[in-house]
């Protein structure tokens, strides 16, 4: 299987009373109120090092993602992060995983295909192209997306994307939201027709139908843990069958987060940052991510009648409590390889994204982390499903076997 390094970047310093002062970690806080500017670079380069650091580790892939106006994570542009990491790994078998540029939100969606296929032609051909539909918050809130028509951009736009990766003539698009007099992209992604497919989703069904229609891989983006995710994912399966598509595991994606630490008795170094994610950074409104009209019919339904996850609050909860409901797996090296190996074999994951920095995580624990992680629990996790089932969603050029080489345990 492959195991990615996903990284949110969140701002790492909130005050105390945060979540007493703002309403939301989304919209509301104000940059100068909050921020620091030269903290703000300062998380950029730590979290460039930190994907870096994972790469040299031995992890195959590198996962960037994009969010607005909001301190829970703001790559506003995932691929200028892509592009520098690109570079930085030339020479080095690790995929460049963009999780991703939302089209609803960028006009003409083409932006994204050229962008995409600079990433593909720096990195040698490493790319694999997420495609989410995005966040309420950012396509409406933000970027003034009208709720009822983003799945609709949003699949007129991949349309087009793929069109304009493939096409070996000039074309005019003339499609209900977007209208182009002439498309000759400029660059092509070295991989043809084009890289592989990743599409990112929090559970909605329709989501889950169209990816298994068209054979591209789900990455299922939860906070919520293993666990909690078993009705999504036998949803998913049971799609998967519907549909007539094949059990490869590969299909699948699964966000977790993990923190590593020598011993279990040692575990309690992750406590305050753990609390920090679920208390101040996913401290938002309902109203900021359900907006009326950005469900479709028929995800509404099913989120009415079969909830793919239950409801938390997470405010009464404790690091404790997230241990135990698996939110956040940490332990030590045993531990945390076993709670994954049982969790990627009931939900069938074959590229599972690690969150190795989470919260308030200091960049030293963070490469502490990654360096357990890679030494201790990676080569526990890659021969799953390798002797049985080919990774078609990978980038062709990676896709040989590739021995983890440990770095020498010094961070």
């Amino acid at each position: 299987m492959k195991v990615c390094m996903f990284h949110l970047m969140p701002y790492r310093d909130l005050p105390a009373d945060f979540s007493q002062r703002y309403q939301s970690a989304y919209l509301d806080p104000v940059w100068f109120d909050v921020a620091e500017p030269e903290r703000v670079g300062q998380y950029y380069n730590w979290t460039l090092d930190e994907l870096l650091y994972a790469a040299r580790a031995g992890l195959h892939g590198l996962c960037t993602n994009q969010h607005h106006q909001n301190v829970y994570g703001f790559m506003a542009n995932p691929n200028l992060m892509g592009a520098v990491l690109a570079r930085a790994t030339n020479g080095q078998n690790v995929a460049i995983i963009q999780i991703g540029s939302t089209l609803p939100s960028t006009s003409p969606p083409t932006r994204i295909a050229e962008e995409y296929a600079m990433i593909d032609c720096i990195s040698g051909g490493r790319l694999v192209a997420g495609f989410p539909a995005g966040l309420p918050t950012d396509a409406t809130i933000s970027n003034g997306v009208v709720p009822v028509e983003q799945r609709e951009r949003y699949r007129e736009a991949l349309q087009l994307v793929l069109k304009a990766w493939r096409a070996h003539e000039v074309f005019a698009w003339n499609g209900k939201y977007y209208q182009l007099p002439m498309v000759n992209l400029w660059p092509r992604p070295l991989q043809q027709p084009h890289p592989p497919i990743w599409i990112p989703g929090s559970g909605s069904a329709s989501t889950v139908e169209f990816v298994v229609e068209h054979d591209y891989c789900f990455c299922h983006l939860s906070y919520f843990g293993m666990k909690n995710a078993e009705n999504l994912g036998d949803y998913y399966w049971e799609t998967v069958a519907r549909q007539g598509r094949d059990a490869n595991p590969y299909r699948l994606g699964f966000l977790q987060l993990v923190g590593v630490s020598p011993t279990d008795a040692a575990v309690e170094a992750y406590a305050p940052h753990a609390e920090y994610f679920f208390h101040k950074l996913l401290h938002t409104p309902s109203y900021y991510q359900a907006i009326p009209g950005y469900q479709d019919y028929a995800s509404l339904r099913r989120a009415l009648t079969v909830p793919l996850r239950e409801r938390f609050d997470l405010r009464a909860l404790r690091y404790r409590d997230f241990v135990e409901r698996g939110f956040v797996i940490t332990g030590s090296p045993a531990t945390v390889r076993d709670r994954l190996l049982a969790g990627i074999r009931r939900l069938r994951i074959g590229h599972l994204m690690v969150l190795l920095h989470f919260g308030s995580m200091p960049h030293e624990l963070c490469l502490q982390n990654i360096d357990l992680f890679s030494r201790e629990v990676l080569p526990h996790l890659q021969d799953l499903w390798d002797d049985e089932w080919e990774d078609r969603w990978w980038p062709e050029r990676l896709r040989a076997p590739q021995a983890v080489a440990p770095m020498s345990g010094q961070v």
